[in-house]
């Protein structure tokens, strides 16, 4: 899986932070997830349902509504209407981005906002709904006595899940004046009710108006005995298991066959000009004003790109991509030797290199300005008949590979123009 951090703007031009996971090759589906009621796109089951559709080939993009996590605004002057808006704000991004969803998944109240946003997004072909309230309204028990003073003043603090929200009347009117039912009856995507018969916050009885209204296709799933934030990792696994099973019915199938009548992008051009020295690593920009950028390494070629959420066009791997893809190539090949020569039955060596930057803390006599080092996670499987010994040295061979022993030393860049 890969994730994608980046803003993009909501309702009312706020900057609205976002995070995109994605599957380590083609997805077969985009979908959308609206967190519930004052949470944000990194609680848990938001994480854990993401995470796993991932990992079951759809990519998924949650955010944060306006006023809340990491986006700007003021949650009080927020209301249903405006997460709504900010959902569709997400859908035209993913558009603009070649991402355009076939999936809205909403939790809580976000299954509420998905349920009314549906009918204006037009690539979406399925809905979720997961512990969603029929009324909108629904969220301001959670307010209780302070509905009153809310309406009384114009606006009042409240505590929620003990923390303060500066909530104004417009809001409280707003989620009241908000209704499904009519939305439900217009929705032409199919739907998956998902809730716990459990559930003390969102009682069950609100998945059956929302079942009823709507029309076919739809379909129910009793989520058991989870909770109504589905805070056991199971209950969360097992809803984006059951998402995906379905939604591949609908919506992956609509995927394929628009990307099947898509034409395909051209292959990149190679550059023009002579051929590198032998010995040298040659790139070039595109000039397409974007980083697409052209690599020659003596007759081969290969290209060097950023995702479309950077503003790239997704037509190669990054550049520390490439230095991952380096260092697993060395390593392989390192262990692959070693075996040969030792002639141990090494069958097959695969190896995963991810990377990120991380406070140095324990990094003793770290003298960068920042104190940030980068992070080659690598995960070696070795396949054959191998004993506990051969395989120990094996691991500790993987360690000398020239690539492993450069990024570990302290390398000089010399840089002349030409």
């Amino acid at each position: 899986m890969r994730q994608e951090k980046f803003t993009f703007q909501g309702q009312g031009g706020h900057a609205l932070a976002a995070r995109l996971d994605r599957p380590e090759g083609h997805a077969r589906a985009y979908a959308l997830f609206a967190h519930c009621f004052t949470c944000g796109k990194d609680i848990a089951a938001a994480r854990r349902i993401a995470g796993r559709l991932s990992d079951l080939g759809i990519a998924v993009l949650r955010f944060d509504f306006t006023g809340l996590g990491h986006s700007e605004g003021e949650f009080g002057n927020t209301g249903f209407t405006s997460n709504m808006q900010d959902l569709i704000a997400a859908a035209r991004h993913l558009r603009e981005t070649g991402m355009a969803p076939s999936i809205l998944i909403g939790h809580s109240l976000g299954g509420a906002a998905v349920l009314a946003a549906a009918t204006e997004i037009e690539s979406v072909r399925a809905v979720v709904s997961i512990g969603a309230p029929a009324d909108p309204g629904h969220v301001l028990h959670n307010f209780g006595s302070d509905v009153a003073r809310i309406r009384a003043e114009g606006e009042a603090t409240v505590q929620l899940a003990g923390r303060s929200f500066r909530i104004s009347k417009s809001f409280v009117e707003d989620v009241e004046g908000a209704t499904l039912k009519d939305r439900l009856a217009r929705l032409k995507a199919a739907l998956l009710v998902m809730h716990a018969p459990l559930d003390a916050t969102v009682g069950v009885e609100n998945a059956a108006e929302i079942f009823t209204a709507a029309r076919h296709p739809k379909s129910f799933v009793s989520l058991d005995d989870a909770d109504h934030l589905l805070t056991k990792p199971k209950d969360a696994e097992y809803a984006a298991d059951v998402i995906a099973a379905w939604a591949d019915r609908y919506a992956a199938a609509e995927d394929a066959a628009r990307q099947a009548a898509a034409p395909a992008a051209p292959p990149p051009a190679a550059p023009d000009g002579p051929p590198a020295p032998e010995g040298v690593t040659r790139v070039v920009d595109a000039s397409d004003g974007k980083f697409l950028q052209h690599v020659s390494v003596g007759a081969h070629r290969l290209v060097a790109d950023e995702p479309a959420s950077l503003g790239g066009t997704d037509r190669g791997p990054t550049p520390y991509q490439l230095v991952s893809a380096g260092l697993g190539a060395c390593t392989s090949m390192t262990i692959r030797m070693y075996a040969r020569r030792k002639g141990w039955t090494l069958n097959h060596v695969s190896v995963d290199v991810s990377h990120e930057k991380t406070h140095a803390t324990d990094c003793e006599g770290c003298e960068t300005a920042e104190r940030r080092i980068d992070v080659f996670r690598r995960v070696i499987r070795l396949e054959g008949e191998l004993d506990a010994a051969q395989r120990t040295r094996l691991m500790e061979i993987a360690d000398r590979c020239p690539v492993h022993r450069t990024l570990e030393a302290s390398a000089r860049i010399e840089t002349v123009e030409a």
